[in-house]
This record gives structure tokens, sequence and C-alpha cells, in this order.
């Protein structure tokens, strides 16, 4: 159980920084000075978004036989690994809302948005359909997506300028092959492949 808050929980963090949700906590911390408001918009967004997107990968594995779901897991968390080296930009429609609502509202709407299709939504979908234990993956994504989120709405444009982008989104993709790998020996050891 505890793995699957865990695992969630760092793959998540890595895959963060640099992403850009953390470039949208940057912006909205910028703009309306009020951290907490923001922090609570991302909590909420958050779990909404990676509950959503955890319900879709525990209801998709139960449509493949584990053999076939670990042969889809590798493929996703190999090709999630190659999409976490591109860097990310911020859209200038997801800023734009915050000319409307006020830090909560704003950070609220902006995260749950910018989070559709985003690479740690598709973790999200492949950690659940992995881990049995759907709450802890939510919990542990959430989590995650603190870790990377949250310094930066407290420490403004000192904290991602100061980050080694490159080399985090290079732990967070070998984080992703790592994962891969272990989804590719596990679908070897149940199609019968390997003892």
């Amino acid at each position: 159980m505890l793995e699957s808050l865990l695992v969630p929980t760092a793959i998540v963090a890595l895959a963060e920084i640099g992403d850009k949700t953390q470039l949208l906590a940057l912006i909205l911390a910028a703009r309306f000075r009020k951290p907490w408001p923001i922090i609570a918009g991302i909590i909420a967004a958050t779990l909404a978004n990676h509950a959503a997107a955890g319900a879709v990968g525990a209801w998709f594995s139960t449509f493949f036989s584990a053999a076939t779901l670990h042969w889809i897991l590798a493929a996703s968390f190999a090709a999630t690994a190659l999409w976490t080296l591109i860097p990310d930009k911020m859209d200038d429609d997801e800023a734009s809302t915050a000319r409307r609502f006020g830090p909560f509202l704003t950070t609220l709407i902006a995260f749950f948005i910018a989070e559709i299709g985003d690479k740690t939504q598709v973790a999200t979908v492949m950690l659940a359909a992995q881990y049995p234990h759907l709450i802890m993956v939510i919990i542990g994504t959430t989590l995650g997506m603190l870790i990377a989120n949250v310094p930066v709405v407290l420490a403004g444009n000192f904290a991602a300028e100061k980050l080694p982008l490159t080399l985090i989104r290079r732990l967070a993709s070998a984080a992703f092959f790592v994962l891969a790998a272990v989804a590719v020996y596990s679908a070897m050891q149940v199609s019968g492949w390997i003892g």
C-alpha cells in the first residue's frame, strides 16, 4: 500500500518541475501575491483532475489481461519518459483566466484545465492502472504536484530560476523509464517468459 503512495508522489514531483502548471503557479503567485488561496486552488484542482484520471486508469485495467496491461503500461511509461524531456510552455489562454476571478477560483480553473492531457494526468492514469490502491495513488500524485508547485508559489520567481530544469527533466524521464522496465519485466513474468 505504501508503494501506491510513494512511487506516484516521487514520479509526479519530478515530472512537474518545469511543467506548464509550474509556470502557471509562478504567474499566479506574481499576479495575486496571495499564496494560500493559490495553494488551496492547486489542491482542489489536482484532487478533482487526478481522481478522474485515477478512476479512468482503474477502470481501464479491468479490460485487459495482466500481461497485456503490463505491456501497455510499459509502452505508456516509455512514451511519457520521452515526453518528459520536452520543456513545457505556458499558453496565454490559461494565464488570461486570472483577469476574471480571484486567486482561488482562478487557480482552480486554470490548474484543472492545464492538467487535462498533461503528462502528470497521463501518469496518474497509468499509475492507477498499475497499483491496486486507487486512493493512495490519487493522494500520491496530488502530493507530488504540491511538492513541485507549493515552493514555487511561496518563493515566487526565485525558485524556478535557480533549479536545474534540464537535470530534473532527465531524472523524471529516467524514473518513467525505470517504471517502463519494471512493467516489461512484470509482463514477461506474467506471460511465463521468465521465472
